[in-house]
């Protein structure tokens, strides 16, 4: 693959940004090491003209989740922490889990047949979602919409009166939306699992991954906020919203989501190990060539290389793999495990890819592509609301497998 081979991304970045799908975005592809190409292209704030640049630092969202698959992983290489393992030997509080039978906020609600696993949290299986998404949805998803609506204001406040332990204690007293191990549902497992590795670790999440994964690594643009000397890179979110007459705007958005606030000037008490990290596309391309090095970069071993390839072939049961399915029907041709994608059927993907292939994304757009096969990274940053893995995510893969 060389750099002439991609001609096709910039133009196709320049066309998002004149249509105004995002205000701003970049890409770095890297192969056997070596950069292949970086490609930037808009605003990261469009009020104040400023150039999306190599040094923009954006927001995570979801794309913190790999972050926190690692932090486990190392803990797990360490024989500190057990896949199958009952989450309460880590938090006590979820021991006794209530589960809600039926649909509605009136809905029935027990006591859990079975205890939650390590894995569980790992695989999404847990029973925890993000929230009501719809007028039916059980008890329990209304009371996890209460409680993500309470760390918006908490953050938003700037009062960070909820940790990371107390939102623990807190979500463990919402009955969950089915049985641990029996369905898939895309939720909060994750920012149990960063209180997980702070009991663990006998450390604040931050504090491990620091530790750990960023300083080791020389990732000093990745935290859970950005302090005031590194503000002027930090890269507003818009929302796309449509005008009526078939073209869209994008208006500035400025609310907290998920418990993260939008201006991130303060360092969190609630250190969400699902969506609470900022980064820039060359400190997350570091981590992603760690990865597919097998665990290790610049002599620097963060994981070692039997993990690493399990991470690239962990797939969920076959009964969960049908619950997957139908709940994430644009991850088609994928399984999901260890807060990552996984590319288990490539031929039925929506975009090209490779067997093997794992990353994730984040709410905001942010995109991280590893395949140990062809020894490839891609990390692409955006911040656009409910952006996810989007057309110019598919189409830019596309322009990159095909060159392969």
């Amino acid at each position: 693959m060389k750099s002439e081979d991609l001609k096709f991304i910039q133009p196709l970045f320049d066309k998002a940004v004149e249509e105004n799908k995002v205000a701003g975005l970049n890409l770095l592809v890297c192969k056997d090491n070596k950069e292949i190409g970086y490609w930037q292209a808009g605003y990261s704030n469009l009020e104040e003209k400023k150039v999306f640049s190599r040094d923009t630092i954006c927001r995570l969202f979801s794309m913190s989740k790999p972050i926190t698959c690692v932090a486990a992983m190392i803990l797990l290489e360490e024989g500190k922490l057990d896949l199958g393992e009952e989450v309460g030997f880590y938090l006590p509080q979820f021991w006794n889990l209530s589960v809600c039978r039926g649909q509605g906020k009136d809905c029935k609600v027990e006591k859990c047949y079975k205890n939650m696993l390590i894995s569980d949290l790992m695989n999404m299986t847990s029973g925890y979602t993000y929230g009501a998404w719809w007028d039916g949805a059980p008890k329990g998803e209304w009371d996890t919409t209460d409680l993500i609506n309470e760390l918006n204001n908490d953050v938003a406040s700037h009062t960070f009166k909820i940790s990371t332990q107390d939102f623990a204690k807190r979500i463990a007293k919402i009955p969950l939306s089915f049985e641990p191990g029996s369905n898939y549902s895309y939720g909060m497992s994750a920012d149990i699992m960063g209180a997980i590795i702070e009991k663990v670790s006998g450390m604040k999440y931050s504090d491990f991954l620091k530790k750990r994964i960023f300083q080791p690594l020389g990732m000093k643009d990745t935290d859970f906020y950005v302090p005031s000397q590194k503000q002027n890179r930090f890269a507003s979110s818009y929302d796309r919203q449509d005008k009526g007459d078939g073209t869209f705007e994008l208006k500035l958005f400025s609310n907290a989501h998920l418990g993260i606030s939008s201006d991130m000037t303060q360092a969190p008490s609630f250190e969400s190990g699902g969506a609470g990290l900022c980064s820039t596309i060359d400190d997350y391309m570091t981590f992603c060539k760690m990865l597919v090095n097998s665990g290790e970069l610049n002599g620097v071993r963060i994981l070692k290389e039997r993990t690493v390839n399990y991470l690239s072939s962990a797939k969920l049961t076959p009964k969960l793999q049908e619950c997957f399915d139908r709940n994430m029907e644009h991850f088609a041709g994928y399984t999901y495990s260890n807060f990552l994608r996984v590319a288990l059927n490539p031929t039925s993907c929506r975009a090209l890819t490779e067997q093997g292939e794992f990353g994730w994304d984040g709410w905001l757009g942010p995109y991280m592509s590893v395949d140990l096969k062809n020894h490839l990274t891609i990390v692409m940053m955006m911040q656009r609301c409910g952006a996810g893995t989007n057309d110019i995510t598919r189409k830019m893969k596309n322009i990159i497998y095909s060159s392969l």
